[in-house]
């Protein structure tokens, strides 16, 4: 089975952007949580820092890192910011060598609450490239607002139509095409069409 995060389902108050608290702790990809405590204690941050620093509640990275709740990608790209690491670093990851096999019904998902956008890692999960296959649902966007991270990107459409926004500019992709930007730009990704959008991006080095 995919390891998946940010499942959307029925939210408590103390949640934010889809993040859902449970009992069962198996729904949390294993070791995110105690990856996002150790590496937050490496920084010299606490909870509270974490918290101001996020936009988040206490509570949530609490419950997160506890591994009783189910983080929605925003969450995950506002918690790897902060703490200066790419976001799939946070999921386990297994030591490879100069050749890396990725099986389909292994690679990591995450996506938003409402499943619009779905990434699924294709590269493993080490090395200075990292190659991501997604899918954007109908008038969507792959985040709330244009975001910036210290990476270059290349991203191709499979299936579909999609418009590629950065810096304020959109460049309208069809089906075989591909843009490259400089990801240090405000961008996102939005498909304001019926049909599904299919892409596949490159990232390097790998950010939040």
């Amino acid at each position: 089975m995919k390891n998946e995060v940010g499942l959307g389902r029925q939210a408590p108050d103390f949640c934010q952007d889809g993040d859902v608290a449970t009992d069962d702790a198996a729904k949390t990809p294993p070791g995110l949580g105690h990856r996002i405590r150790e590496t937050r204690s490496a920084r010299g941050l606490t909870l509270t820092a974490l918290a101001d620093a996020t936009g988040l509640s206490t509570g949530l990275i609490s419950q997160v890192e506890r591994g009783l709740a189910d983080p929605s990608l925003e969450t995950l790209r506002r918690i790897a910011k902060v703490l200066e690491i790419p976001l799939f670093s946070l999921f386990r990851q297994e030591d490879i060598g100069t050749v890396a096999v990725v099986r389909e019904n292994r690679r990591t998902q995450v996506k938003s609450p409402d499943h619009d956008i779905v990434y699924s890692r294709i590269s493993p999960g080490s090395g200075r490239l990292e190659v991501l296959q997604g899918t954007l649902g109908p008038h969507s966007a792959s985040a709330p607002e244009p975001w910036s991270h210290p990476s270059e990107e290349c991203l191709v459409v499979l299936s579909g139509q999609l418009v590629v926004e950065v810096a304020g500019r959109d460049y309208e992709l069809s089906e075989g095409d591909s843009c490259y930007f400089d990801s240090n730009l405000p961008h996102r990704y939005r498909n304001p069409h019926e049909q599904t959008a299919e892409f596949i991006v490159t990232i390097t080095p790998p950010s939040y």
